[in-house]
């Protein structure tokens, strides 16, 4: 009798939310969290629930890529910021701590941050923020002046 191999259906990990908000959890509890796992990706938000998120799958790793791929080559030709990639902690103006997928910072609010803050995740304030609905092309004006990601690329 031949043994067929089993096939097994993989399903997207879950995410987990987690009320910690009784803990009060400070910047270096946090990121002391973060080291000690660093097999999951860890968020905070403002509201004191902790974000757990298994590693990036391949495709969304790719489309991650793809993102930090085109704002870095922007980045490199402007010349007047950084930008940071899916694994970058920041910390919000409301106090969440998050990862966003790409990121970008004039060099007039990096200078300024000691080497223990650009090594940790600062508390930054955001130039904009605009949620999107299935745009089909990002443009970056006026923060990101000339950036542009066609979004139909990465989907």
């Amino acid at each position: 009798m031949s043994h067929q191999p089993s096939i097994v259906e993989l399903t997207p990990p879950a995410v987990f939310t987690l009320n910690v908000q009784s803990m009060d959890l400070t910047d270096e509890q946090f990121e002391k969290l973060c080291r000690e796992n660093p097999e999951l990706r860890l968020e905070l938000t403002s509201r004191g629930e902790l974000i757990i998120m298994p590693p990036a799958g391949m495709k969304t790793g790719w489309r991650n890529s793809k993102l930090t791929q085109r704002l870095a080559e922007w980045t490199e030709t402007d010349g007047s910021g950084l930008s940071f990639d899916s694994s970058t902690l920041i910390t919000l103006p409301d106090g969440s701590k998050r990862s966003p997928d790409a990121s970008w910072i004039r060099h007039e609010k990096w200078e300024p941050l000691s080497d223990d803050q650009k090594e940790g995740s600062p508390h930054m304030a955001l130039d904009s923020l605009e949620k999107l609905d299935n745009p089909p092309t990002l443009a970056g004006d006026p923060i990101l002046p000339g950036f542009t990601f066609t979004v139909q690329e990465i989907w």
